[in-house]
């Protein structure tokens, strides 16, 4: 029973360590490192109250040192799938009548572990496991994660607050109930932020999650769990399970209780999700929910009044920052002729200053992708530009795997609006930039907004008032996340929701109440204290 109304204000974002050299963040981080590297950990699946070691163990190596073995997880099969989804329906009916507050607490306590003991653990095994910088960790696997589970607190509690009115003599109440079955979330290697959310933001709503992580996540997702599990998340709420794609699929898409999926991935992967549901629909419970992020071919339209530095600097970080592996990623880039060969001159001297090589060297600034599958889908796109007459490489196009999974930062330039890398998603520190004549900046917009099908995000450099404005009405539907004199990435929790349409999923905005309201079912319950006695409205009276 609730005894009193509690309140969860709007809290602030997380600070951002700099880890600057002889900073005490600096020094912390580096001795988690070391200490992360020493020792090879025995990864458990998490299934209920048990810790689940298969015996088919799968060796986890950084991107950046394919030599070193961090550690082993336990793979799991159908069998596990099963398991872990009885172990959530076992504990749906507690956790969803658990009092709000409670609920809440687990989750505030889990952000402030983060914040503080935890703080360069988190970033540690990110950019150990995920070859990421201590700058691109800190964003994502420390601030980011922290800001989703703060702000989904206080954003749940303003959705509880949303009640109807009630006329004289009832009362009229909402309730809003977790969704009736279990929540399926699966989560992409390159955020552990997303990796964390996504099981979370259902379960804060009273849902009980089995989550799968990409295998490449491991790492940070098994330390996100354990903190989970000392902030007071109850056995079964959560429940991390390793196992392929397929197998996870045949089981949770064919339960009846089956009540939703919480994804970020490939489009593909989403579209093939999204059919067999479909096709399975007489089966479930519920009808049910559909929430997936997927792929983007990201846009920076540089009008002719742009400022070049200001250009120069948003796409060498919104193209290469974390090897291009964010979904925001600038990956296409459109020039006016008259600044073209400015911004070219120094984005190419820039590229010249960008250090490549381990997480563990603070100076540098690129690092590996993410494995060898993707090392070669992006090498083979470099390959074809070198051959192609209608693309030419001005910056990088180098690429070694022999250590770790490096490719140089680079730049095609392509003749053709419409040549294959201005059009398909590559995932990995590539941009392509088409020259347009200064003075078909309008029909540029057209060719913006129909070339790729996806819609995730955009910019325009200009400082142009009318431009802006233009640019921000025709390409309205071509991202969800649009940037003025901005890189198109970097959105933070309370400030810029993040998701896009198209092809780039159902835009339902994390880190804002959207998204929240996936996860929720609404019941309304009405309450008549003097009800009616005679079914005769007055109406039926005789003159």
């Amino acid at each position: 029973m609730s005894l009193g109304y509690f309140s969860y204000p709007m809290p602030a974002n997380e600070p951002v360590y700099s880890y600057a050299p002889g900073s005490a963040e600096r020094n912390k981080l580096k001795k988690v490192l070391s200490e992360l590297k020493s020792e090879a950990i025995d990864i458990p699946m998490y299934i209920g109250a048990d810790e689940v070691r298969t015996g088919n163990r799968t060796a986890l190596n950084p991107p950046h040192e394919i030599a070193h073995t961090l550690g082993y997880f336990h793979m799991g099969d159908e069998t596990h799938v099963k398991q872990a989804i009885d172990a959530a329906l076992s504990v749906k009916e507690a956790w969803s009548n658990m009092p709000w507050e409670e609920r809440a607490h687990i989750f505030l306590k889990a952000a402030d572990l983060i914040a503080g003991k935890y703080r360069y653990h988190m970033n540690g095994t990110t950019m150990l496991g995920q070859s990421k910088n201590p700058f691109q960790a800190e964003i994502d696997s420390a601030c980011e994660l922290i800001d989703f589970l703060r702000f989904n607190v206080h954003f749940l509690s303003e959705i509880y607050k949303q009640q109807p009115n009630s006329s004289p003599g009832m009362h009229n109440r909402m309730e809003w109930r977790a969704l009736e079955g279990f929540v399926l979330a699966i989560t992409p290697f390159n955020f552990t932020a997303i990796g964390g959310n996504l099981p979370t933001s259902a379960a804060m709503c009273g849902n009980v999650v089995v989550w799968k992580p990409a295998h490449t996540q491991i790492f940070a997702a098994q330390m996100f769990m354990r903190i989970l599990k000392e902030a007071g998340l109850p056995d079964g709420v959560i429940n991390l399970i390793y196992v392929d794609g397929p197998v996870l699929g045949n089981v949770c898409f064919s339960h009846r209780d089956f009540a939703g999926v919480h994804f970020t991935g490939s489009t593909g992967v989403f579209n093939t999700m999204w059919k067999t549901i479909g096709e399975n629909i007489a089966k479930y419970k519920s009808y049910p929910r559909i929430v997936g992020e997927t792929g983007g071919k990201d846009f920076v339209l540089v009008h002719p009044s742009a400022n070049v530095d200001a250009t120069v600097t948003a796409l060498a970080r919104g193209a290469f920052e974390f090897q291009g592996q964010k979904c925001s990623a600038a990956s296409r880039a459109y020039l006016p002729s008259n600044l073209a060969d400015e911004i070219k001159q120094r984005l190419v001297a820039e590229i010249k200053t960008m250090k490549m090589g381990s997480v563990e060297d603070f100076s540098n600034f690129v690092n590996a992708v993410i494995d060898e599958k993707s090392f070669d889908n992006i090498s083979r796109y470099i390959d074809n530009a070198k051959k192609d007459s209608n693309a030419a490489i001005i910056a990088g196009g180098n690429y070694d795997k022999s250590k770790g999974y490096f490719i140089e930062p680079t730049v095609i330039e392509a003749k053709d609006p419409n040549y294959v890398s201005l059009c398909e998603e590559i995932f990995g520190p590539v941009l392509t930039i088409y020259i347009y004549n200064e003075n078909k900046f309008d029909e540029t917009m057209e060719i913006v907004n129909t070339t790729s099908p996806y819609a995730l995000t955009g910019s325009i450099i200009a400082q142009d008032r009318n431009a802006i404005l233009s640019a921000t009405n025709k390409l309205r539907y071509a991202a969800g996340n649009f940037y003025v004199n901005d890189k198109p990435t970097g959105a933070v929790v309370g400030q810029q929701p993040f998701g896009g349409a198209r092809a780039s999923g159902t835009n339902d905005k994390a880190g804002s109440m959207l998204n929240l309201y996936r996860w929720l079912s609404a019941r309304t319950i009405k309450e008549t204290f003097d009800p009616p006695t005679d079914y005769r409205y007055p109406f039926l009276n005789e003159e």
